[in-house]
């Protein structure tokens, strides 16, 4: 028996699936921007001293990595449900 699902028996699941798509780009985006910048303000937090500005960028740039991951793995990680909902 071979289970799938039927996208196609959803109203509107083309739509669905670029406005998914859609935000899931402007996650990335938003996510590697994040990242570049609670680096680069790390760097010269750290570099001047200012430990206290240092430990909430270094927090931001850890919480971005983790949202870029979250986001990037989501699409591949719904193709292996996908799959593997279809040996069972």
């Amino acid at each position: 028996m071979d289970v799938f699902p039927d996208f196609g028996g959803v109203g509107g699941a083309g739509e669905l699936t670029a406005v998914i798509g859609a935000l899931l780009t402007f996650v990335l985006i938003i996510a590697v921007l994040m990242l570049i910048v609670c680096a680069i303000t790390w760097a010269i937090a750290t570099a001047n001293g200012h430990h206290g500005a240092a430990s909430k960028a270094r927090i931001g740039a850890w919480t971005a990595l983790g949202a870029a991951l979250l986001a990037g793995g989501a699409v591949t990680w719904m193709n292996w449900l996908i799959n593997l909902g279809s040996t069972l």
